[in-house]
């Protein structure tokens, strides 16, 4: 899979930021905040091959630019 950068949060003070990146599949990968097992438990239907974490909304805003929204 190719990865191209979109965007880390705007608080981003270095590296191990959040960000988003878009994929040669017409997907995005997203990079947050590992959750806690309490948070992590009450996720709807999440599968065994399926993770979540936790972004900045700016993160999110960074989709919707790239996107052209």
């Amino acid at each position: 899979m190719e990865l191209q950068f979109i965007r880390k949060t705007a608080d981003s003070a270095g590296g191990n930021c959040p960000s988003i990146y878009h994929t040669d599949r017409g997907t995005y990968v997203v990079q947050g905040w590992k959750l806690d097992d309490e948070t992590t438990a009450k996720l709807r239907d999440l599968g065994s091959d399926e993770t979540a974490v936790e972004i900045p909304a700016d993160v999110i805003a960074g989709i919707v630019a790239a996107a052209g929204a």
